[in-house]
């Protein structure tokens, strides 16, 4: 019942150009799913430049559905690995979790499905080269999947997610290229009793298309280190792996964080 009030409400009853469809048919084979409901799909596309660009409203633009898909991604691999990895403790379940659900895998699953191709852009981020950005292409896989849970349901969506995400999990499990910085640093820093790292984000810079974020990654009220990318994610990845290597290489960052607990 819940799905169904979503799905009324993310839907738009309009009319869609034959060269939007067309494109749509194409990426429903990629996918081996058929929309019931097009103009969901068509609003996983549209990023907020392409949004911008044609006068409608930002909430037309695919940020809410990114949003649910994040949710119901974590969710479904989640459960898979509950299910699959019955000796696993909560610690390690987490860890094979954050590597799938990381930005760096989501933006390569939307390269393998040639995902960038269909994505509904603005003008300015098609001469700068949006459709091979990795924040746009992992917001739009995010997306996609909301898009699939409010139109075809929870065990369509897993089937999905099971075809082009999970079936190379093992094989990812092991590169450092996915890593969840975030999680080895929250998993470090409460291994030697302190209080869970704080984010916080100091400035962000340019034009809306093309925004750069600084953050900050504090422990105990201490800043460790800053992060610089054209996400709040990638700054806080950022933040989180120079701060695992001072804290593994000073130990007077230790004792700093030791003495202001005190």
């Amino acid at each position: 019942m819940f799905r169904r009030f979503l799905q009324r409400f993310f839907s738009k009853d309009l009319n869609i150009p034959q060269k939007l469809l067309d494109n749509i048919r194409e990426l429903e084979n990629f996918l081996r799913y058929s929309f019931t409901d097009k103009h969901l799909l068509l609003q996983a596309l549209k990023h907020r430049s392409y949004v911008a660009g044609s006068g409608e409203s930002r909430k037309e633009s695919n940020e809410r559905l990114e949003f649910l898909g994040d949710s119901v991604l974590n969710f479904i691999v989640g459960k898979h690995f509950y299910e699959q990895y019955s000796e696993k403790q909560e610690g390690e379940l987490t860890k094979m979790r954050s590597v799938l659900v990381s930005g760096g895998n989501l933006s390569d699953t939307a390269r393998e499905i040639g995902l960038g191709r269909f994505i509904l852009i603005g003008e300015f981020e098609e001469r700068s080269g949006g459709r091979d950005k990795d924040s746009i292409l992992e917001d739009c896989m995010e997306a996609l999947i909301g898009a699939v849970y409010l139109d075809g349901g929870i065990e369509r969506t897993s089937k999905l997610i099971e075809r082009i995400i999970l079936v190379k999990a093992v094989e990812k499990f092991g590169s450092k290229k996915y890593s969840n910085y975030k999680s080895e640093l929250l998993e470090l820093v409460q291994s030697y009793g302190f209080s869970p790292p704080t984010y916080e984000t100091v400035n962000t810079e340019g034009p809306e298309h093309e925004k750069t974020f600084t953050v900050n990654v504090l422990i105990n009220g201490n800043i460790i280190a800053e992060g610089i990318a054209n996400s709040k994610k990638k700054a806080e990845q950022e933040a989180s792996a120079k701060a695992l290597d001072l804290i593994s290489n000073d130990e007077n960052i230790l004792k700093m964080i030791k003495v202001s607990e005190e």
